[in-house]
Formats: C-alpha cells, structure tokens, sequence
C-alpha cells in the first residue's frame, strides 16, 4: 500500500463519527369524527369537486343534482348494491340509467361517447388529503370512473379515515391487496409549463361526491 494511501485511511479511521441527522417529528394526521367528515369536505370542495352530504334518500338527491346540470345519462354497475338502490329508486323523469353489464369491448363506444357521467362506490375517503379510495372491480372497472365527462361517487361517512395507512390497516389489505388502488382528489387537471391549470384533460372534467350520512 502507498504512503498516500495509508495516510488517507488513517485520517478516514481517525475521523469522529458525523452525528445522525436529526428526523422531523412527524405523526400521521388525527381527527375527531365531525372534524374527520367535515376536512374532508372542505379539501374535496378546495380541490374543484361539488359535494353533498346526503341521507339514505341519495338516488333522488342525485337526480335533481345531475337534473340540475342537464347530465343526460349515467352509467353504472347493477351489480352492486348501491347500483342496485340506484335503479330501484331512480325513478321515470330522470337521466337514463346505462348499465355496465356486457364486455368492455361491447361497451366501448358507450363509454367514449354514449354517456354524460359515470357512477362508482368507494372504498373510503381520506381526511388528511381530501381523497377518494376507489378499488377497481370487473363490476366496477377503472373505465368507468375514467371516460365519461362527469364522475359520480358515494362514500360513506363511516369509511372517511384520517390517512391511507389508517383505512390499509382498518380494511386489512395486507390479506387481500389489491391489483389497482385508485386515489381520487378532485376532478382531472393538469398545468401547462406556465403552471395554466386544466380540467378533463387527462380524466373527467366534474367530480360529485355523495357523502352518505351514516
């Protein structure tokens, strides 16, 4: 070994040892109840989407919501049960119901084109961020909540949490991960090199979220 170099160990040997750097005291977000739902909210509505909180009554309300904004039709799954509530009480004088319950390559035209909104449940929501947790299924595949121009989506108050790792460990995913997580904050948008903010570009361009008082 050179000279050189066995200095140059015997300084790196000699040297006191750095000090370990010091980490941020951080916890994971914490709320109570009421203040869990209302963040949520508050952040949804910051991030562009138009929430409603609503009763067991929710297929009517949604009616007069997508009424109101002169949506046409809306697809949604039958196989679920919220689909299922959705078409029993959907009622005459309302959008059409389109049903998701043929083949993605039948559908395809449907939902490129045929329909004005696209309706799926959630698996929770996320206080912390103000997001949606949606879980893709061969009922309710990512197509449908990705296409139409208007996402529609029902949560449950009761499956609002405080973080991500919260609802991982509360719905035990370690046993059944999933192949597809969805985190939803606020319709689609996107910005420009100049920071010029867009909507519906890569996605829907209106997010509604039903949130379902327990």
């Amino acid at each position: 070994m050179s000279d050189a170099r066995a200095n140059i160990l015997a300084r790196l040997r000699a040297a006191p040892p750095k000090p370990a750097p010091s980490l941020p005291d951080w916890q994971p977000a914490a709320f109570a109840p009421a203040e869990r739902v209302a963040r949520f909210c508050q952040l949804m509505e910051a991030f562009h989407a138009e929430v409603h909180e609503v009763g067991a009554d929710w297929p009517e309300r949604l009616r007069t919501v997508l009424a109101n904004r002169g949506v046409a039709s809306m697809l949604f799954s039958p196989a679920t049960d919220a689909g299922r509530k959705l078409a029993q009480e959907w009622g005459e004088d309302a959008p059409k119901l389109v049903a998701y319950d043929r083949a993605v390559e039948e559908l395809k035209p449907t939902l490129v084109h045929g329909v004005d909104a696209g309706f799926t449940t959630t698996l929770g929501g996320i206080a912390d961020t103000g997001t949606l947790v949606l879980w893709p299924t061969p009922d309710e595949p990512r197509l449908m909540s990705l296409l139409p121009p208007v996402h529609v989506a029902l949560v449950r108050q009761g499956d609002i949490v405080d973080n991500l790792a919260g609802l991982i460990r509360a719905q035990d995913w370690a046993s059944r991960m999933p192949t597809n997580a969805v985190l939803v904050s606020g319709p689609s948008k996107t910005a420009d090199i100049e920071q010029t903010l867009a909507y519906g570009v890569h996605g829907p361009k209106e997010l509604i979220v039903l949130v379902v008082r327990d």
